[in-house]
């Protein structure tokens, strides 16, 4: 049902919410109860819901087996305007279900099978970052690991009271996947490196495209049915209005993000570095810091990375800091010869993290090896990343087919005509596969048609065109480069009121250049000293 996380002890407001949210469900095509992926449609839009609740709605094969040709259906289908996903319970996805993965990875018989789950999930990824109609990922409650992979490459991502993000991946002997090389690297600053290594928590509205409290959703859902134009761009600019229309600005007694300000400066300063050991060596130093905040901080923070897995910690700097200079589709690529790699054994520290963290779920921090950041040399990151490495030779490629017609929505197609109940394609439906003159063997030894989209040159929309403005952007806007500068310098209203104009009054848009200008900028009086601009430091 399109329902928005309900807590207990919900207001009489969030119990209205969830009541109008039911009579939309009862108009809408669904399921069974039993299935862990809900799939359901009311006029325009699709939806799907991860329905495992119990397990935080963590991804299993069968979930990606569901997921997999239904979105491809939605993708050619004429009659879905917009497609959303959300999760049933307190999450909307919490990763991957790593846990059955460790097992399969520690078997070298069933070693293919975890690998492939990767393959999978990475493909699916790469379908909804490419998807041409307006994808809105409901981020109510956790998300985290596959959860993030779900909803990063969302045209829109709709964060509530309920959010909570994370990349925990260091915290259990493994490295950010699922993109989180391409995304993190691209996020302001260095605030992607420090999420990739500390696998810190990020909550409601600083993870958003959009906010919008509980009570605002079932508004929400109503409105995004009514979607119709099948432009993608004129659809996606109907959707953006409908969440501006529906989004609320910060409560006086919200609080603020932590990361700005000086402690902001401190984790540009520390986590700039190329080398995990300079990053410690800079937080140590800032834990002496005259500012609390900042010394609290740097902590804190500290306190965390000596907590992960040091391998994990050198793989995952590596992995963000070649993810700045790859494609979406290089990036993913590179992470699934990353995956390989751990279910290679690459790393004990994979098995190791997850057997401790999630299925014996001790309280004591697992036995690393390496124990210490300093023992991780080249050699041991070089297994996850060199072509020679004897780590990768299972490591599969991602492919791109070409297309395949449109198949009718609510015909046998639209689910694919040769799969089993989880739909996974069954060995007479696989197929030869041509990827832009890169050719290689599935993991059962054979070339297999996935279905991934070629008809918009492999490309992701942009992720971030609803988003917040970046810091470049505001740069460049201070700096007198932006194409619409006039050349001359700005104050810092001038400032806001431009960057409001480019993305037509988003909400949030002055708490964020307000901040940038403290914290990037200093004010210079003219020669007159009659009026005062606003220049970049």
């Amino acid at each position: 049902m399109l329902v928005p996380t309900i807590i207990k002890g919900m207001s009489r407001g969030g119990a209205s919410a969830l009541k109008r949210t039911r009579q939309i469900a009862s108009h809408m095509m669904s399921t069974t109860a039993e299935d862990t992926v809900k799939f359901e449609s009311l006029s325009e839009l699709r939806a799907y819901t991860l329905n495992r609740p119990e397990k935080l709605n963590a991804l299993d094969e069968q979930m990606l087996g569901l997921l997999r040709p239904k979105i491809e259906s939605w993708r050619k289908s004429e009659l879905c305007g917009v497609i959303l996903g959300r999760g049933t319970g307190r999450a909307f996805c919490a990763g991957g279900d790593v846990a059955n993965v460790a097992q399969n990875a520690a078997n070298p018989e069933t070693r293919t099978r975890a690998i492939k789950f990767f393959k999978d999930e990475f493909e699916l990824d790469y379908l909804l970052a490419t998807i041409q109609k307006p994808y809105v990922a409901l981020m109510d409650g956790i998300t985290m690991g596959g959860g993030v992979g779900l909803s990063a490459p969302a045209t829109f991502r709709v964060a509530t009271e309920n959010t909570l993000f994370a990349m925990p991946e260091t915290d259990i002997g493994y490295c950010p996947d699922v993109g989180g090389s391409y995304y993190l690297s691209r996020l302001d600053g260095e605030i992607g490196t420090y999420l990739s290594l500390t696998g810190a928590r990020l909550k409601g509205r600083a993870v958003f495209h959009s906010f919008h409290p509980i009570r605002r959703i079932p508004t929400v859902l109503e409105a995004l049915a009514g979607v119709e134009d099948a432009d993608y761009d004129i659809a996606s600019v109907e959707v953006n209005g409908i969440l501006e229309e529906n989004s609320a600005e910060r409560e006086p007694d919200e609080p603020s993000s932590l990361l700005v300000g000086a402690t902001r400066v401190a984790l540009d300063s520390a986590f700039r570095h190329d080398s995990v050991e300079k990053i410690i060596d800079d937080l140590t130093r800032f834990k002496s810091d005259k500012d609390e905040l900042v010394s609290g901080w740097a902590s804190k923070t500290l306190d965390l990375l000596l907590l992960r897995s040091p391998t994990s910690l050198k793989v995952a700097l590596a992995a963000i800091r070649r993810g700045r200079n790859l494609d979406l589709w290089e990036a993913l690529d590179m992470e699934l010869r990353i995956a390989t790699a751990y279910c290679s054994g690459a790393s004990s520290d994979f098995i190791t993290g997850i057997t401790a963290k999630l299925i014996v779920k001790s309280k004591e921090p697992p036995q690393w090896s390496p124990s210490s950041v300093k023992d991780v040399t080249d050699d041991i990151v070089s297994r996850f990343f060199s072509a020679e490495s004897a780590f990768l030779t299972q490591a599969p490629k991602l492919y791109l087919p070409e297309n395949d017609p449109a198949p009718k929505e609510g015909s046998n197609k639209e689910t694919g005509d040769s799969t089993n109940k989880a739909g996974v394609p069954s060995q007479e439906s696989t197929g030869s596969v041509e990827s832009g003159g890169k050719e290689g063997a599935a993991l059962d030894g054979q070339d297999r048609d996935i279905g991934l989209p070629r008809d918009f040159s492999s490309k992701p929309h942009p992720y971030h065109k609803f988003g917040l403005p970046t810091e470049k952007e505001i740069e460049a806007i201070v700096r007198g480069s932006d194409i619409d500068s006039p050349g001359t310098g700005y104050t810092v209203d001038e400032v806001v009121e431009k960057v409001l104009e480019h993305h037509n009054g988003k909400m949030g848009i002055r708490e964020k250049v307000l901040e940038i200008i403290e914290r990037k900028c200093k004010i210079v009086d003219n020669a007159d000293g009659n009026f005062v601009w606003v220049s970049w430091k």
